[in-house]
C-alpha cells in the first residue's frame, strides 16, 4: 500500500514539474519582446529587415522628419529585465518605447492627444505587435502621459534630435 502511494506521488510531482517547465519555456518564448530578430527576408536585399507572426518589417533607414499618429500602449512588469532588441535590458521605469520600424536609438517625442502631456523616449525595442497600435512605452512613460489606467491613448509621435 505504502509503495503504491509512494509512486502515485512520486508521478504526480513528476507530472506538475514537467507541466510546470513547459509552460514556463512556452510563456517565455511566446512573451519575449526580442523576438523580432535581424533577417534578410526582404525584398530590398540593402535594408535591415525582420520578420514577426509571419510579417516582414523593413526598418527605416533615418528617422529625419519622422511623424505618425496613431494608438499607443504600455509594457512594463512582464518584461522588466528582459533583453530588447537593441540588447540593452529592458527596464520600465525608464523612458523608452518599442516600434516596428524606427530605428533604434531615435528618440521620439510622444504626445498624448487627450490631455496633451508629452514625453521624449529612446526607441529601444521592437514592437507592437498588436494589430492598431503604432507604439508600445514604458511603464514610466506611460505614467507621465496619464495613459496606465486605460492601457492605451490616441498619440502623435515625432523623430526629435537629442
Amino acid at each position: 500500500m505504502f509503495k503504491k502511494i509512494s509512486i502515485f506521488l512520486f508521478t504526480l510531482v513528476f507530472l506538475i514539474s514537467s507541466t510546470l517547465t513547459l509552460s514556463a519555456c512556452a510563456a517565455r518564448i511566446g512573451t519575449s519582446s526580442t523576438l523580432a530578430s535581424q533577417t534578410r527576408d526582404c525584398k530590398d536585399k540593402n535594408a535591415p529587415c525582420y520578420k514577426q507572426n509571419g510579417k516582414h518589417y523593413k526598418v527605416l533607414s533615418s528617422s529625419k522628419n519622422y511623424s505618425e499618429k496613431g494608438v499607443a500602449s504600455w509594457y512594463g512588469r512582464r518584461f522588466n529585465k528582459k533583453r530588447t532588441s537593441s540588447g540593452e535590458r529592458f527596464n520600465m521605469y525608464r523612458m523608452t518605447a518599442a516600434h516596428k520600424t524606427l530605428p533604434l536609438s531615435t528618440y521620439v517625442q510622444v504626445t498624448n492627444l487627450r490631455n496633451g502631456k508629452h514625453v521624449i523616449v529612446k526607441v529601444n525595442d521592437r514592437g507592437p505587435f498588436v494589430p492598431n497600435r503604432v507604439i508600445d512605452l514604458s511603464y514610466a512613460a506611460a505614467k507621465q502621459l496619464g495613459m496606465v489606467g486605460r492601457g492605451t491613448a490616441p498619440v502623435s509621435i515625432k523623430a526629435v534630435k537629442v
